[in-house]
């Protein structure tokens, strides 16, 4: 016999849906670049055709747990989102803008060249 989610849903308790849709919501706002480009439904092929690298190096990137924040930001770039740095402190966030600055200066730059 088959039941549909709906009524499945509706002998759950409340609190444990609630739960579980925070939980969900909280692992769609951090995960690993692998999964983030996965969620943008965008191959390592796709996004290295972007960057002008090869699949390898975006498989590299992908793997790393440190890199350069330009790296980072062109990475984000190409699957069509900005990076944001922000500093979180207990009495509130803090955006730091010093990467946004030299990005735009970079820019400029390879513009005038």
């Amino acid at each position: 016999m088959v039941k549909s989610l709906e009524s499945l849903e509706k002998k759950i308790d409340p609190k444990i849906l609630a739960a579980a849709d925070k939980k969900a919501k909280k692992l769609l706002e951090e995960m690993p670049l692998q999964e983030l480009r996965q969620a943008r439904q965008l191959s390592q092929e796709q996004l290295a055709g972007v960057l002008h690298v090869k699949q390898a190096s975006i498989s590299k990137l992908e793997r790393r747990t440190d890199m350069y924040i330009s790296s980072l930001r062109n990475f984000i770039r190409a699957m069509g989102g900005e990076l944001e740095i922000n500093a979180v402190f207990p009495d509130g966030v803090v955006s730091i803008e010093q990467f946004h600055k030299l990005s735009t200066v970079q820019n400029h730059i390879k513009r005038s060249s």
